[in-house]
């Protein structure tokens, strides 16, 4: 389902993010990422989603060469992708539900259609008595909640998520992972970039990244 060969991503002359990836992750499975800040776990996620494009080698996503990707053909590759970024806030001036509901208006939803199945994802993270309520009511664990009801409203068969227990207590962070774990367990093939070490407990399978690099030599 997602392939990468020999990629490497330069910003500039003197910051390399990945260097000479090779790797392949199959349909159904759970991966995490792991790797002390600024190890490239991030771009390689982005690139997946072609938010950022390979300096050198290809990336292959559902078939689809994400360096030879037109613009017009990004939507399209997005819409099989459930997207968790550190980055992509809740909008404040709207309750949960709404901010839930949008992927699927953006995309020509009925309301109505789009109102029912983001009161389905709301349910399958627990947070279905909130969706009323507005973002900042909600504790930064709901937040990550609300983020992640939103990232799979629109079916996804991919989720790509990048720390998203980041700043959350145990517990919140618990039931991050927990959400994440129900949806890999229906069939979503789901990639978590973490640098928490208590997240891999149990790992199936864990890619770990230094400086840019496979560290095949972490976790053994």
């Amino acid at each position: 389902m997602i392939e990468f060969q020999y990629v490497s991503k330069q910003y500039s002359p003197d910051a390399m993010a990945l260097r000479d990836i090779s790797l392949t992750v199959n349909k159904g499975e759970l991966v995490f990422l792991a790797g002390p800040s600024g190890a490239g776990k991030s771009t390689l996620l982005k690139m997946i989603a072609a938010i950022e494009r390979p300096s050198a080698g290809s990336v292959i996503v559902n078939g689809q060469d994400i360096g030879k990707l037109k613009p017009a053909g990004v939507p399209f590759l997005r819409r099989n992708l459930g997207l968790i970024f550190q980055q992509q806030r809740l909008l404040t001036d709207r309750s949960v539900l709404s901010n839930v509901m949008m992927p699927l208006l953006v995309t020509g939803a009925p309301r109505a259609a789009a109102e029912q199945r983001a009161r389905a994802a709301l349910d399958k993270v627990g947070l279905l008595e909130r969706a009323l309520a507005l973002p900042q009511a909600l504790s930064g664990g709901e937040q990550q909640r609300v983020s992640i009801a939103r990232a799979i409203v629109n079916r996804p068969q991919i989720i790509l998520a990048d720390e998203p227990t980041a700043n959350l207590d145990r517990a919140s962070a618990n039931k991050v992972l927990d959400a994440l774990k129900a949806f890999h367990a229906v069939g979503v093939t789901c990639l978590i970039s973490t640098h928490d070490e208590q997240m891999l407990d149990g790992a199936a399978r864990v890619i770990y990244l230094k400086h840019g690099q496979l560290d095949a030599g972490a976790g053994a």
